[in-house]
Formats: C-alpha cells, structure tokens, sequence
C-alpha cells in the first residue's frame, strides 16, 4: 500500500516498523489518525502490508487488519514522506556496540539525514532512547524555530505495548511550550494522563527507571547466587522473606536480566554521568555474570566436553520472540567455550540451526531453562537429565 501523496498524512513514524514505533503507529491509526510507517526493511513492510505482525505483540494483529481496512495505516520506503504528515515521530533504534559501549551520535547522525525533509509547522517527537541533551542538540542543528522537539520516553513492556500505551501515563516535553503542549495534544488521544515535563526531567526519568529495575533485578539475582554457594535454595528463602511480609513484596524472582533497554539504559546514565554510577555499574557486572556463574556450578560438577547441554528458551523474556541483547546466546558462547555440544530450542524464535524441545529433552545429560515461556510450565523432564531453572517455571524439573 503506497503512501499517501497530498501532503494529509497525520503521523509519520520513522523506524516505523520496529518493536516500539509498529505498535505505536497501530494505536494511533485505531484512533482514526492517517498513519505512515517510514522503514528500511522491505521483509517487515511485506508482513505488515498483508495483515501479518512481523513479531509478537498482544493485541495487535485485530488492530492491524482493522485499519489497513480502514487505509488509516499506510508504509513507505521512500524519505520524501516525511515532509507529508504533521507529527514526525522518531523511533529509530538506538543499539550499544559489541563491545557494549554507547554511540552519542548515531542518533544525531540518522537526524542530520532526515532534516531536509523536514517542514515548518511540524513537531518532531522522539520516542527511541537518546542520550541526554540530545534534543538540544537537535535544535541547534535544525536552526528552525517554526519546527518544534519534543521527547516523549518509551516506557512500555516488549510484547504488551498496545495494552500499555493506553494504560500507563506518558511523559511528554518539549524544547518549548509549544513543543510540548502539540505532542501532549496528540497523546492524549491515546493515554488516559500526560504529565508534562522538563526535557531535562524526562531524560532522566527514562533512564532513572529503567536503572531501577535493572539494580532491582540484579540484588535478587546476587542474592540467589550467594544462597546457592552456601548450599540453600534461593526460591525457597525469598517466598519465606515475602510471606505476609510486606516490606519484601516487590523481591523479583531470580533470571537473566537482558533486552533491549534495561541494560542500555543503566550503560547510557553511567556514561553520562562521567562513569560515576556505582551501583549501575555494580548491577551490571552482577547480571552480565549469571551466564558464567551457571557454567561454572556446571563445570564443578560435571566435564562439560562430554556433555550435552541444552538451553530452552532463547528469547530474552517470557513468551516473546524478540532475542535483541538476550542472555540465552552468552550463556551459549560461554558453554561452547568449554567445550560442550550445545542444543537450543525456542517456542517463539524461528532459527534453522534450533531443534524441537521433545529433541531436545531427549538428547541433553543438562538443560537450562534460559527464558521461562509458559509452554514449559508443565514439561516433564527425563529422570536422568540435570536441570538448571533459576525461574522456577518447571513443576516437574530435577534440580
């Protein structure tokens, strides 16, 4: 379905056909907005075009043939759309290196490109993770006080977005009133609450929220590491420390703490604030180090040469197919690092070289529960196999 032509469009989003601005665009296309999603990927565009969500989000498929019914959502390749719609909204993805360090200019690379396109009397609000004072930045490069900036911060769980964005308040600032007052006006029509913000408020409520969680995760998981060195199982003490007692309600469960935005986040403020982030700093070395911290419990116990080791569950979080940043594929390279024969399986993921979990089960001496899909709730395991599940999502593992 091409673009619209006359310059009528509502919404464009760039990068619109990513986790974060596909169900975004979906939401507000539902509201009777006309929607341009803007991408590269001409496999995604294909999907979408033909009524199929490209990745998993709860709710959306109902959504997506609606307003493709309705032409509220359209799909474009082509740059020029962007000057068409009167909201430009960005959510381009914004990913760390491979050595796990922050690029502060990509994004304001990727900006420089789209500024030509850009027309008097359009706000641009950005919802992919930035760098703070990167809206600033944005500014001064545009030169334009006719364009408005504003940063509205994503704040969803991957794979429930469109419950979200009409449930949850949204954070919206701007380089000005204006700004800020046009990008409020056009997410009221799908959240419930705005709170409006300072740029420099908004920034750091992002990240401080996403750091929180991330430490969160992380005490927990410290936690179930000292107790299994010391020979007690750690599920077991944290129902105890929770019973009936309230000021322990919010303990997570121990697991692998990965994705897209809770380790990035925790990475961008510390290197904001001059490295100086000592409990992020902390969490991260904490959480990072529980695929080695199985392997080498592993290692103790068993020769893993002549092992074979399988990990179910390769998504980075229950019930989704979304593996960006997934601690499932450390723990992989780790265990190929010592020498084991590694199977993995995935309910969600389509990978050629992934076997079925019935394969699975029946040809690994150790399996390790590496995301806790709800499909393995009741999987019955053979009585000779060594199970690893921090989750504790099996109810009849040996472990």
């Amino acid at each position: 379905m091409p673009a619209k032509k006359a310059r009528d469009l509502d919404i464009v989003i760039v990068g619109g056909l990513g986790y974060i601005g596909l169900p975004l665009g979906l939401v507000f296309a539902d509201k009777g907005f006309d929607v341009c999603l803007y991408d590269i990927s001409r496999d995604r565009a294909g999907s979408v075009r033909q009524g199929i969500m490209p990745f998993i989000e709860y709710g959306a498929q109902p959504i997506l043939k609606r307003v493709l019914k309705d032409k509220r959502l359209s799909i474009s390749h082509d740059i020029n759309v962007i000057s068409r719609a009167r909201y430009v909204i960005i959510a381009i993805g914004t990913p760390i290196d491979k050595n796990r360090n922050t690029n502060q200019h990509a994004f304001l690379d990727a900006f420089k490109k789209l500024k030509r396109y850009l027309r008097n009397g359009q706000t641009i609000i950005v919802r992919s993770t930035i760098y703070p004072q990167t809206c600033r930045k944005m500014y001064k490069i545009l030169r334009n006080e006719k364009i408005g900036i504003a940063y509205c911060p994503e704040r969803i769980v991957q794979g429930y977005a469109i419950k979200e964005l009409k449930k949850l308040p949204q954070i919206v600032s701007g380089i000005d009133s204006d700004s800020t007052n046009e990008a409020a006006k056009l997410f009221k029509r799908i959240s419930s609450k705005i709170i409006k913000t300072s740029l420099e408020e908004a920034e750091l409520i992002k990240f401080f929220t996403n750091a929180w969680r991330y430490i969160q995760f992380a005490i927990t998981n410290e936690l179930y590491m000292i107790s299994d060195n010391y020979g007690v199982e750690y599920d077991k003490i944290r129902s105890i420390m929770c019973d009936g007692y309230e000021r322990m309600a919010n303990l997570p469960s121990a697991g692998f703490t990965a994705g897209p935005c809770l380790f990035k986040d925790t990475l961008y403020l510390t290197a904001f604030n001059r490295n100086n982030f000592k409990l992020g700093r902390s969490a991260m070395t904490v959480n990072e180090g529980l695929p080695g911290f199985i392997v080498n419990k592993l290692k103790k116990k068993f020769n893993l040469k002549k092992k074979v080791v399988g990990i179910l569950g390769m998504a980075f979080k229950a019930d989704i197919d979304d593996k960006r940043d997934s601690l499932s594929y450390k723990l992989l390279r780790i265990l190929k690092s010592k020498g084991a024969r590694v199977l993995c399986s995935d309910e969600y993921i389509d990978d050629p070289s992934f076997v079925s979990s019935k394969r699975l089960l029946k040809e690994c001496d150790i399996v390790i529960i590496g995301a806790p899909h709800s499909a393995y709730r009741n999987i019955r395991f053979p009585k000779n196999v060594e199970v690893v599940d921090l989750w504790k999502v099996t109810k009849k593992a040996k472990r």
